[in-house]
């Protein structure tokens, strides 16, 4: 069993009344408020004659049980509700700065401890990746797919077809990769100032080696900016930084990070990196600013009937 804390939400002393995301490694800007504690509920008992053979108390009897048994589940609650908000004996980590990490635990029971209906999860339209936790949708296109799971651990989708990387053997590329991610609290808090930083890192992880240290495009020689500017998604003000990358193998490709507020919540911001190879294999350019317009807030009426099923790459 892995001694890592897992993600999910944990009490956020820096903010009363609150908890903050973990999202495996470290903390990121996400809070929201403790859900009010439901008051446990003991039904109404009428009292009734007593029956054959019973004394004239059995009824009473019954109701102070029920009273005393009910004391017992609401002291319980209390005292559960006090411990968790502790951090020295509980095994719920404890927010105390964006630096300082959860401590390793073998086992987690509380309520926080585990990914809440909030945390990163996609849901089951073949036809739009869901990120849960920063409360937006993205159209997938044809010809695209929704992996169950990653390397990398992120909300991901990617062109169906895959081929044997050009400069490793064993290892598959993509021809396009698009993917979601929750900040860190200490990176940038501004859109502009994240997505300049998040570039480097995104070309890196696209077409300088993979997850698993792999340089299966030959590793990056060089790069140019394309693109830098405000954009709009989703009603809000965000920022794009795009980059065309050479490699030392292969046809290179394009690299992009948009980044804008997520809808709910704290609103803290979100990562959506693009890469796609350039060549006449890869997704045309044009389709990272249509996937960028399709960004949609969870539950928007433009997100149902499989929006994604009328993108074309």
């Amino acid at each position: 069993m892995s001694n890592a804390t897992p993600p999910g939400w944990y009490p956020d002393t820096a903010v009363p009344g609150h908890e903050r995301w973990w999202d495996g490694t470290a903390w990121t800007g996400h809070t929201r408020p403790y859900a009010a504690a439901v008051p446990p509920y003991v039904p109404a008992q009428s009292a009734s004659p007593a029956g054959p053979g019973r004394g004239s108390g059995g009824g009473s009897g019954r109701i102070v049980a029920m009273v005393v048994a009910g004391a017992v589940v609401v002291g319980a609650a209390v005292t559960g509700a006090v411990l968790l908000g502790r951090d020295d004996d509980g095994t719920r980590p404890v927010a105390r700065s964006s630096s300082t990490p959860p401590p390793d635990t073998a086992t987690h029971d509380g309520p926080g401890d585990s990914p809440s209906p909030d945390a990163p999860a996609d849901g089951g339209d073949p036809a739009v990746l869901v990120d849960q936790l920063n409360g937006i949708t993205l159209p997938i296109p044809d010809g695209w797919e929704k992996p169950e799971s990653t390397v990398e651990g992120v909300l991901t989708m990617r062109t169906a077809r895959s081929y044997s990387c050009p400069g490793s053997s064993g290892d598959f590329c993509y021809h396009g990769t698009v993917t979601t991610r929750t900040p860190n609290a200490a990176d940038a808090d501004t859109a502009e100032k994240l997505a300049k930083d998040d570039i480097a890192d995104a070309a890196d992880a696209a077409y300088q080696e993979n997850a698993v240290g792999t340089r299966i495009h030959g590793g990056i020689t060089s790069h140019k900016q394309l693109a830098a500017a405000s954009v709009s998604v989703a009603g809000r003000t965000g920022y794009e930084v795009r980059w065309k990358v050479v490699t030392g193998k292969g046809p290179g490709g394009y690299v992009q990070s948009l980044v804008f507020p997520s809808s709910v919540g704290s609103e803290s911001l979100v990562v959506v990196r693009y890469a796609f190879d350039a060549g006449p294999d890869g997704p045309p350019l044009s389709l990272m600013d249509t996937l960028t317009k399709g960004i949609r807030p969870i539950g928007d009426s433009a997100t149902n009937g499989g929006v994604g099923s009328s993108v074309a790459p």
